[in-house]
C-alpha cells in the first residue's frame, strides 16, 4: 500500500459486471479532478487469443484444465512488479488487450493481440485496476497486499454466466456452445483463484436476481437492475468511512442484513457506488496530500 501512490482494484471474474464500478470511479475521478492510471486485467494475460487457444487444445489433449482463471495463463509476477512500483514511484508499465475488431481497427491490429508496453502518464493521481486477479494471493504472488481499496463484484453464479453468455455472444462474436464450453474449462480455477479472493477485498458488491435464473443457458435476457437487489458487504466497516444510517437514508428501500452488510435496490447500483466510494476516495486523496506535505 502507498499514501502517495495509492491503488484501487476491482475483481471479479469475467462478465461479472466490473464494468458497472469502472464507471462510478470514473464520475468520481472526473468529480474530483483526479487523473487515474487505468490497468486493463486483460492486458497480462500470457498469450494473445492464437496463442491461447493453442495453449488450450494442448492442455485438453493431455486431460489438464487451463484457463484465463488460472495463474499459468497470466503474467501475475508482471502484475504485482506494477503495483509495487507504481506505489513506490507512481510509474510503471501497461499495454492493452484489442478484444474486438473495432478496438483492432483502432489500433491498426489483429484482434486478439495486444498493443506494445507503454509507459505510464507521469502525472497520475490513482491507478486504477479492473480485472480478473487484483485480490490474488498464493504461495508465490500477493497481489492485494499492493492494494489501497479492493473491490469485489460478484453476482450469483447463475447471474454471471447469464451476463458472460449474452457479453460474449453479442459483443465478442463467439458462439454460445464456445461460450459454454469456456465456463466448464474455468470451473476448476474459478473455485481455486477467483472466489478466495473476495476474502481480501474490502467490500463485496452482489447482485442477486430476483426473476428465475435457473437455467441461464436459455435465458434470453439478462435480468434488469431493477429486477434485482445488491448485497453489499463491508469487511471492516471501522478502516472506512462508512455511514450506514447516511446511505439507508439516501437509498430507498435499502436495509441491513447484518452489521456489515446493505441491501440496495438493484436500480440504485450506480447511485450507492458513488455515496459508497466518494468518501473514501476523499480520504484516500487527503492521505495522499498529507503524505506529499501539502
Amino acid at each position: 500500500m502507498s499514501e502517495q501512490h495509492p491503488i484501487i482494484a476491482v475483481t471479479g471474474s469475467s462478465g461479472a459486471g466490473t464494468s458497472t464500478v469502472k464507471r462510478a470511479f470514473e464520475h468520481i475521478f472526473h468529480r474530483m479532478g483526479m487523473r487515474a492510471g487505468i490497468v486493463e486485467g486483460d492486458s497480462f494475460h500470457a498469450y494473445d487469443r492464437k496463442q491461447m487457444e493453442e495453449a488450450v487444445h494442448k492442455a485438453t489433449i493431455r486431460g489438464e484444465n487451463f484457463s484465463h482463471f488460472g495463474p499459468g495463463a497470466n503474467l501475475l509476477d508482471r502484475l504485482e512488479a506494477l503495483f509495487v512500483t507504481y506505489a513506490e514511484h507512481g510509474t510503471g508499465e501497461v499495454r492493452r488487450y484489442l478484444h474486438t475488431e473495432a478496438e483492432a481497427r483502432e489500433a491498426g491490429q489483429a484482434a486478439g493481440t495486444f498493443t506494445e508496453w507503454q509507459p505510464l502518464p507521469d502525472d497520475t493521481d490513482v491507478l486504477f485496476y479492473e480485472g480478473l486477479h487484483g485480490g490474488l494471493v498464493n504461495d508465490r504472488i500477493n497481489i492485494a497486499r499492493h492494494v489501497d481499496l479492493l473491490i469485489g463484484v460478484v453476482p450469483i453464479i447463475n447471474l454471471e454466466w447469464i451476463q458472460k453468455i449474452h457479453r460474449d455472444t453479442r459483443e465478442r462474436g463467439h458462439s454460445q456452445d464456445h461460450v459454454t464450453q469456456t465456463i466448464l474449462r474455468r470451473m476448476h480455477d474459478y473455485v481455486h483463484y477467483i472466489i478466495p479472493q473476495f476474502t481480501h477485498t474490502d467490500i463485496n458488491f452482489q447482485r442477486v436476481p430476483t426473476v428465475d435464473t435457473s437455467n441461464p443457458f436459455i435465458a434470453r435476457d439478462i435480468p434488469s437492475q431493477d429486477e434485482s437487489f445488491v448485497v453489499i458487504r463491508f469487511r471492516d466497516p471501522r478502516k472506512l468511512p462508512v455511514d450506514f444510517t447516511y446511505l439507508l437514508t439516501m437509498l430507498d428501500g435499502s436495509f441491513m442484513s447484518r452489521r456489515n452488510t446493505l441491501v440496495v435496490p438493484g436500480g440504485k447500483l450506480g447511485f450507492a457506488m458513488e455515496i459508497i466510494f466518494a468518501p473514501i476516495i476523499e480520504q484516500i486523496q487527503e492521505r495522499k496530500h498529507k503524505a506529499q506535505g501539502m
